[in-house]
């Protein structure tokens, strides 16, 4: 049975409202995964934007068979000491497993928008190489996200805040600060790249990774297949 739904967040970034408005039409790959750029001026009919007006008001929406849709909408304010608000929405019809695929969204766009929030204060505007890569099949099973941090190296006690220091295989030494960590996510940031790891056991998909370099030439092929290889062998 199809549900609407609709997720709505408010946040203040650190960044001005150009820079925002550039992340979200342009930088995705910065902070969530690469998305076809916006483009106002695509005369097509399945042309997704609804409201272009930079920077202060961004709305896509895409439309579906019986009545689906999926909509995006960004309204960003400037603030004092060059910050921004944004206030965030997501609306749309989900269908089968409705309440899971709910639980999973709204979770997610918690950690995008902290992401977003990381990049802007750190990385806005470099040169980005996103690599992604999905966990085995194994790794679906409820709880299988508990394994990961210990994997890594990291103290069940340690939080938001604290420097790590992985080894990954193909990979190498990653000096690190924990940026975010819950349940069901664990971020890490370095000084050139910011590591995500989903713990998509609870929403019954696997554990995913998914990586943002900055200003570096990377292999992305080459880092995918060896971080692929170190959540096979947490997951043997």
């Amino acid at each position: 049975m199809a549900h609407e739904f609709r997720i709505e967040r408010e946040v203040v970034l650190p960044a001005s409202p150009e820079q925002v408005f550039a992340a979200v039409t342009e930088g995705t790959a910065g902070w969530m995964f690469p998305t076809p750029p916006a483009d106002p001026n695509d005369p097509s009919p399945d042309n997704p934007v609804q409201t272009w007006d930079p920077p202060h008001h961004l709305a896509v929406r895409q439309d579906g068979p019986d009545g689906w849709f999926n909509a995006l909408e960004h309204i960003i304010e400037a603030r004092d000491g060059g910050t921004a608000v944004v206030r965030y929405v997501h609306s749309g019809i989900m269908t089968d497993d409705w309440e899971s695929q709910y639980d999973g969204a709204s979770k997610h766009t918690d950690f995008y928008l902290h992401s977003l929030a990381e990049y802007l204060q750190h990385f806005a505007g470099m040169p980005v190489t996103y690599v992604a890569t999905e966990g085995p099949e194994s790794s679906g099973a409820p709880g299988s996200f508990a394994r990961l941090a210990p994997a890594l190296g990291i103290a069940e006690a340690a939080s938001a805040g604290d420097a790590v220091a992985l080894n990954i295989p193909g990979i190498g030494r990653i000096d690190a600060v924990i940026d975010y960590r819950n349940e069901w996510f664990l971020g890490l940031r370095s000084a050139d790249t910011l590591y995500r790891f989903y713990g998509r056991d609870s929403f019954g998909a696997t554990v995913d990774a998914a990586h943002h370099v900055f200003g570096r030439e990377v292999n992305a092929e080459a880092e995918a297949a060896a971080w692929q290889e170190w959540l096979e062998g947490v997951y043997a």
